[in-house]
Formats: structure tokens, C-alpha cells, sequence
């Protein structure tokens, strides 16, 4: 195999690329290798080395804590969790919340053998104590809702006031998908579970 199909291979596994897609990326990159792959590889490579989880919520950074969890002006009190980081993304693109965060992971799923202990669940109880609020914003899933209400359960003894995010949310829908308006909506009009 060439070193052009290996490339339209990889390209093919990103999310969004099929290998018509790939084949026009990889095509692209080729005719502006100075000033567009060469850049992007050194790029892809320094993420590679530098980029890791912070182990305080689970976000990317180059240092751990991360920025978030660093910066004094965020309410440390107020903890909302994701399931995944396009999730927390998607959120910190509203700037409508200034607490912190804590990346799941992803979501219980009986079908798919994903357990408590498969997720960073542990992790967040231990960061909880009495006077902290708890955001669940979890993706509007049958899987999202079952997580909800056992991190609610798990969260309960610790004396933290537990909210979820309410309107603006579908049912079915998926964070990364909706706009700065609804999620800004869905976290102001959060509500206790």
C-alpha cells in the first residue's frame, strides 16, 4: 500500500470524513504540503507529545489541572458534568457557565457492558461534599437518563445539591449538535432531580 493510500485511509476513519471525503483531503493536502500538511503534521505531532487528560475533571490541556480547573474565577462549588469533552466543549463555547467540570467518559450502557466502574464516576463523588450543586447535563438518551439518576443516587450521601439541565434540551438530542442559544437556555433553567 502507497503512502497516498495510507493517508486516505486515516483520513477516512476521522468523524464526518467517508473516502471520497478523504480522497479530496488528502488530495488537498498534497497540493499545499508547505503551507498546510507540513504545518499540520508538526502540529498533529506536538498534540501528540503535549496534549493529556487533566486528572482533576478529565478535560484536555498541555498541563494538569487544566485551565479550567486553574482558574480562580470559576466557582469551585458548582460542578457540571459531561459525558464526553465535545460535551464540555460545546458548553464553554456558551460562556454561560463559570463553575467546573468533570468529564464522564461516557454513559452507563447495559447493551454495550459499559458499567460504573468503566466510567470516571468514582472520581466525581470524591469531589463532592454539603454546600456543592451537582449539573447533570447528559445527553437526552434512554443511556444519558439512566447515568443521571445513578450518579443522583451516588451523589446523595454526600450532601450535594443535584440539577439537571432542563429546557431547550430534546429528547434524543446530543449537546454537540445544539446551538449556544438552547444550551445557554438548558443550563439557566437547569432544575433539582
Amino acid at each position: 500500500m502507497s503512502e497516498l493510500d495510507t493517508l486516505i485511509q486515516l483520513l477516512a476513519r476521522l468523524p464526518g470524513l467517508g473516502p471520497r471525503s478523504a480522497r479530496r483531503a488528502a488530495l488537498h493536502l498534497i497540493k499545499r504540503r508547505e503551507g498546510l500538511m507540513m504545518p499540520l503534521a508538526a502540529a498533529m505531532q506536538g498534540a501528540a507529545a503535549a496534549v493529556r487528560p487533566c486528572s482533576q475533571c478529565g478535560n484536555l490541556d498541555t498541563m494538569d489541572p487544566c485551565a479550567i480547573c486553574r482558574d480562580p474565577e470559576r466557582d469551585a462549588t458548582v460542578i457540571c458534568v459531561v459525558e464526553d469533552l465535545a460535551d464540555l466543549w460545546a458548553l464553554e463555547r456558551t460562556a454561560a457557565f463559570r463553575g467546573r467540570y468533570h468529564v464522564l467518559g461516557g454513559t452507563l450502557s447495559a447493551l454495550d457492558g459499559v458499567g460504573p466502574e468503566d466510567l470516571n464516576i468514582s472520581r466525581l463523588i470524591t469531589r463532592l461534599g454539603p454546600g456543592m450543586e451537582l449539573i447533570l447535563a447528559l445527553n437526552a438518551t434512554v443511556e444519558g437518563q439512566t447515568t443521571a439518576h445513578y450518579i443522583a443516587d451516588r451523589a446523595e450521601p454526600t450532601g450535594a445539591k443535584v440539577s439537571r439541565l432542563a429546557q431547550g434540551v430534546p429528547i434524543g438530542g446530543e449537546l454537540d449538535y445544539l446551538d449556544e442559544g438552547t444550551l445557554t437556555a438548558a443550563l439557566n433553567a437547569r432544575r433539582a432531580l
